[in-house]
């Protein structure tokens, strides 16, 4: 007589005891930006929350262990192999487009067909391994988890932290975005990073019924302001060049258009008008490095901004945000925005971009007696420094900003209470 397990997967769902799959392209120790940032989050947070959480994230260069486990996650980085040439034979223009970029492509696509591979054939199939759900982050997981949901019939969710269309400004790849569509139609729930984006979703013909919405987390006992002493904040303002009297404002994020940084130096000719005593620190890499240093030389700011373009680990960001007096965020298209929360985890003003898709907005309380921050026109150099300006008016203010922005990050973005709503929406649609 075949057993009934009706009840017992009914009381491991109830208690959270799920077996879970990710196909996150990052993961340690490979990470480039926030998705990483998530997957690495999240995961922990499951399996301390006694689930059994599989992830299958890209091996750089093929150089990493193919598999082991990270703090409690068993993570699989097959090999991939080079399809390059094999995939430009029957490759669209918009991929061929890509010129020398599209090794990326296929590498993105032998990536998640090992995956699932490595998940259905060998985990599932061979092992007799079982899964309750799949979770495929952004286009660069879902297509791995499409093959794995029609390969054994369990619900995919397709976490959507951003969209072709927004990164690349209202252009990008044609083949992306269809990906993206595809995953929206054929995955049993989508969980989006912000009710901004969830409207942007809609409008790109995702079925409004899937859609949950889930913001990003943060550990508020990692980013704590107490934990950085006073001369570990003027060492690293010394650094820079930042005296005493002088306010810091903090930019971190890659150096791309969609980020605003080029406005973000234009608005600094007017903050230092009201408040010479200003000084910029932007921390970050990218495409625009070489422009944004010919601008800041033509505007006459080679002594007021500073930049340093490389990546530093993590507890170097979190001394940055410590050593900081306002952290400026002039985000053109910000799904989520964790550099955010992060900031405002420790205990800093924040001025965002909030216009369009910005879950900043979202974040940020820009009025009331819980204020914690300033929304403004990502677009107009004006508008960000009037965004400036608010906070620098009141050192009090800011403060007091501050510490707000601290407390709504306790009560509203702690990754004990972000994991608790995933699990949930996961809960909707395990069968």
């Amino acid at each position: 007589m075949e057993k009934d397990t009706t009840l017992v997967h009914s009381r491991n769902i109830e208690g959270y005891d799920m077996k879970i799959a990710h196909f996150s392209w990052e993961f340690p120790p490979v990470i480039w930006g926030g998705l990483g940032t998530f997957a690495t989050e999240i995961t922990q947070k499951q399996v301390s929350l006694g689930n059994e959480v599989t992830v299958f994230a890209v091996n750089d260069k093929n150089k990493l262990s193919t598999s082991d486990m990270w703090n409690g996650v068993e993570v699989y980085r097959p090999k991939t192999l080079d399809l390059t040439s094999s995939f430009y034979l029957f490759s669209n223009h918009d991929l061929r487009s890509w010129g020398s970029h599209f090794n990326f492509f296929a590498d993105v696509l032998s990536y998640n067909m090992m995956s699932a591979s490595q998940l259905v054939d060998v985990l599932v199939r061979k092992n007799g391994r079982s899964y309750d759900i799949i979770d495929g982050h952004d286009w660069l997981g879902v297509m791995g988890g499409i093959i794995a949901k029609k390969e054994l019939n369990i619900p995919l969710v397709f976490h959507v932290h951003s969209t072709e269309i927004g990164r690349s400004g209202g252009e990008g790849s044609r083949t992306i975005k269809d990906i993206e569509f595809e995953g929206g139609q054929i995955a049993d729930c989508v969980i989006t990073v912000s009710h901004s984006m969830k409207d942007e979703l809609k409008s790109l013909g995702f079925p409004e019924y899937k859609i949950r919405v889930c913001w990003n987390g943060i550990d508020p006992n990692k980013y704590d302001p107490q934990k950085i002493s006073h001369d570990e904040k003027i060492q690293l303002r010394r650094r820079y060049g930042v005296a005493d009297h002088e306010h810091l404002l903090f930019f971190i994020g890659r150096l791309v258009p969609i980020k605003g940084v080029e406005n973000l130096i234009k608005a600094m000719p007017s903050v230092l008008g009201d408040f010479p005593d200003t000084k910029l620190v932007m921390l970050g890499i990218g495409d625009l490095e070489n422009d944004l240093r010919l601008l800041i030389n033509h505007l006459g700011l080679n002594d007021r901004v500073v930049m340093r373009t490389e990546f530093v680990s993590e507890p170097e960001r979190i001394l940055h945000y410590a050593a900081a007096d306002t952290v400026v965020l002039p985000s053109l298209y910000e799904p989520f925005g964790i550099v955010c929360t992060e900031a405002m985890s420790m205990a800093k003003p924040v001025v965002v971009g909030a216009k369009g898709t910005s879950g900043m907005r979202e974040q940020v309380i820009a009025s009331g007696e819980k204020q914690c921050g300033i929304h403004m026109n990502p677009y107009e150099p004006e508008d960000i420094a009037w965004g400036i300006k608010q906070v620098l008016e009141s050192k009090e203010k800011g403060i007091q900003m501050g510490k707000n922005a601290r407390e709504r990050v306790i009560e509203q973005f702690s990754w004990d209470i972000i994991t608790n709503r995933t699990l949930e929406i996961y809960k909707e649609f395990v069968k």
